[in-house]
Parts: C-alpha cells; sequence; structure tokens
C-alpha cells in the first residue's frame, strides 16, 4: 500500500498463496480468525480434498447444508448460468477431471471432454441447501476465491480495520483512502504488462486461459455444454464492488460479450482475445500500454 510503511500477512488457502497487506499490524487473534476462516472454506467447497463437503456430495447424492455465503453464490451462478446458456456452470468439476484437473492433478485426460450435466437435471440449490439426484462434482472455481477475499474482508472490517488490500494470487480488493496501483499481467509474458489500473475501493480480479494450463490446448477454463477449454479469449479482467462478483464475471467474459453481462450486472471489464485484439467497457478504469 503505497504512502508509508506496509504491514501485512503472507500464508497459504486453497491451493494458492494469499497477501494481506494493512497500515498497522494485525492483531494475532485477527490473523488466527482469518486463518481459520480460510480452513473452513476449504473444508467446505474444496473438491481436492477427500473430507469436504464438495467431496462427500461427488460420493453420495442428497441434501447438502452449505453456510451462509452459499446463498449468495448459488444465486450468481444460475444467473450466470442462464445468461450463459449453460456455457458457465459450477457443474463442470467432472469435466474438468476428465481432462486430467483432478484431485490428484493428474494432468493427463482420461477421455474425450465431457459435458457438464444439466443443472435442472441433478441439481437444486436452494440458499444455503444444496440437493442433487446423482453424484456431482462441484466446482465453485470461476468465483470461489473472490468469494474468500469478501468474506477476509469483512473479517478485517469487523475488527476494526478499514484500511487494506487482499491479494489472492491475483484477485484483489483495496479498502481505504489511497489508490493501489495494479500492473495488468500479459497474458503470454509474466514479466511484462499490458496496463495498469489504479485500484482504490473495489475489486479487481482476472481470469486466463495460461494460468492453470496443460497439454496442448488444455486449460481450466472449460465451455460446460462441450467440456471442451474455451478458445476464443485469453486473458480478462473485472472490477466490481465486490470480488466474488467481479472473480465471477472474469471467468463469464470468456463465454459472454462484456456488453450483454453488463445488461446485468454493474462492473467493468477488459477482454483479450486470442488474435491479440482486445474489448473494452467504456468506463474501464484502467490504462492500456501501447
Amino acid at each position: 500500500m503505497p504512502g508509508g510503511d506496509v504491514e501485512g500477512i503472507s500464508f497459504e488457502g486453497i491451493g494458492t498463496q494469499w497477501e494481506i497487506s494493512s497500515p498497522l499490524p494485525l492483531a494475532p487473534s485477527l490473523t488466527e480468525r482469518i486463518l481459520a476462516r480460510v480452513e473452513k472454506f476449504d473444508a467446505d467447497w474444496s473438491r481436492f480434498r477427500s473430507d469436504s463437503l464438495v467431496s462427500a456430495m461427488a460420493r453420495t447424492p442428497g441434501r447438502y447444508d452449505f453456510p451462509d455465503e452459499a446463498g449468495q453464490l448459488g444465486k450468481l451462478y444460475r444467473t450466470l448460468y442462464r445468461i450463459s446458456a449453460g456455457t458457465m456452470t459450477p457443474l463442470i468439476g467432472a469435466s474438468l477431471e476428465r481432462l486430467g484437473y483432478d484431485a490428484a492433478y493428474s494432468l493427463r485426460p482420461a477421455g474425450s471432454p465431457l459435458p457438464a450435466p444439466a443443472w435442472d437435471d441433478v441439481l437444486d440449490w436452494n440458499g444455503t441447501s444444496i440437493t442433487t439426484s446423482a453424484p456431482v462434482v462441484l466446482d465453485i472455481g470461476a468465483a470461489g476465491k473472490g468469494l474468500l477475499v469478501d468474506l477476509l474482508a469483512a473479517e478485517l472490517e469487523a475488527a476494526g480495520v478499514d484500511a487494506f488490500v487482499i491479494d489472492g494470487s491475483g484477485d484483489l480488493l483495496a479498502r481505504g483512502p489511497s489508490a493501489v496501483p495494479v500492473a495488468l499481467e500479459h497474458p503470454y509474458n509474466p514479466d511484462q504488462a499490458i496496463g495498469v489500473v489504479r485500484l482504490a475501493g473495489r475489486a479487481l480480479c482476472a481470469s486466463a486461459a495460461n494460468r492453470r494450463a496443460w497439454g496442448d490446448g488444455l486449460h481450466h477454463v472449460l465451455d460446460g455444454t462441450t467440456g471442451r477449454p474455451v478458445q476464443t479469449a485469453v486473458a480478462t479482467w473485472a472490477l466490481a464492488e465486490t470480488a466474488v462478483l467481479a472473480d465471477a464475471l472474469a471467468t463469464a467474459l470468456f463465454f459472454v460479450p462484456g456488453a450483454q453481462l453488463q445488461e446485468s450486472f454493474d462492473f467493468s471489464w477488459l477482454t483479450v482475445y486470442s488474435d491479440g485484439s482486445a474489448g473494452y467497457s467504456e468506463e474501464f478504469e484502467g490504462t492500456l500500454f501501447t
């Protein structure tokens, strides 16, 4: 954070690296609550650990009661599922496993691409209750990291911390009086930037096909209707009031034009396509380098 000395904590959670910075050091008790919140989130939502609620759902169909955050998450996913005509779906987990992005990180396809099941055929997501009629592998990776950013922000604010930056490996939320300059990583060269955003009071989340890629043309952003990796966009950025919304919309931009998403959501966006061109909203707060 600019404008003085910065205190902070770093830790690993939900399979990635986190950093929380603030002008003042965080109390040890607050740090403990933050780490406990991360562990609880992982135990509920991870498809990579056998003791999670999501893994139990993958083994046995039925009703499962999730924490309070499931309510907003389900509504958001349902809306994006409808807008994207099923291409963006939380039921993509088995499709990712088929292509090798499984709990063991085998990174070896186990067969041809597998389309995700239709939502209404297998899933009833009603508030915090999720009921399945068949074993399903729920994957909330498109919005989960952003959701956890917001949950950690709530912990900080409840403790009276009003200036901070949460960085969940590129999912960013800034609070406080000072703007934070954030480089927009080049989708083909992580050592270069294509622009910069001055982030203040909002969340910035990115999604890129090269972030989790393996094999020839294989990456983690799959079309739910085909089970195949999307090939049109290579990187997206979304700015919104909450990190869960920015995170989800950064993924949705791979499937739906930004202008169409703006008919339902208040956010700004940038998409870089595989042919090297870019599209962005008029109000996008970033500056692109020429």
